[in-house]
């Protein structure tokens, strides 16, 4: 599968991955990452702050947008130029996250993309709200 080029998007079209935040989610991505925040890792902590419960780390979730974008839309070949985004509610051990991207506009000459970026939990309340540029894979040029 190849990813889409500037010329084959089109604004407005949208692609979007699901998936169930599990324990050894938070776990493993510590370990890999190195964040052993404790709101992260340890429930006796986690408790004591007003969220009450572990949470994911929210670049963990940002890593689901990105799974869309290399994957669905533009796709395999794109290359992440930039990333906003703004952490809005707590994801907890257990919710589903839908990150979906969207494409707001799209520069031919730059090759470059402007992307909604956004998760929901399973409630559909948002919990990432974010804007992203990408590059689509080029067109191969003709010889």
């Amino acid at each position: 599968m190849i990813g889409k080029t500037v010329d084959e998007l089109e604004v407005g079209e949208r692609a979007a991955f699901s998936k169930t935040v599990s324990e050894s989610d938070i776990y493993l991505f510590a370990g890999i990452t190195g964040d052993f925040n404790p709101v992260h890792v340890n429930q006796t902590y986690a408790e004591s702050t007003f969220f009450k419960a572990r949470i994911a780390h929210g670049i963990l979730l940002a890593g689901f947008l990105s799974a869309v974008m290399a994957n669905q839309l533009p796709g395999p070949g794109a290359v992440y130029i930039n990333q906003e985004l703004h952490f809005i509610a707590p994801v907890f051990i257990g919710d589903t996250v839908t990150a979906q991207v969207e494409v707001l506009s799209i520069d031919g000459d730059a090759n470059r993309v402007t992307l909604k970026t956004t998760c929901e939990n399973q409630n559909g309340e948002m919990v990432i709200d974010g804007q992203a540029i990408v590059s689509p894979r080029k067109t191969p040029k003709k010889i």
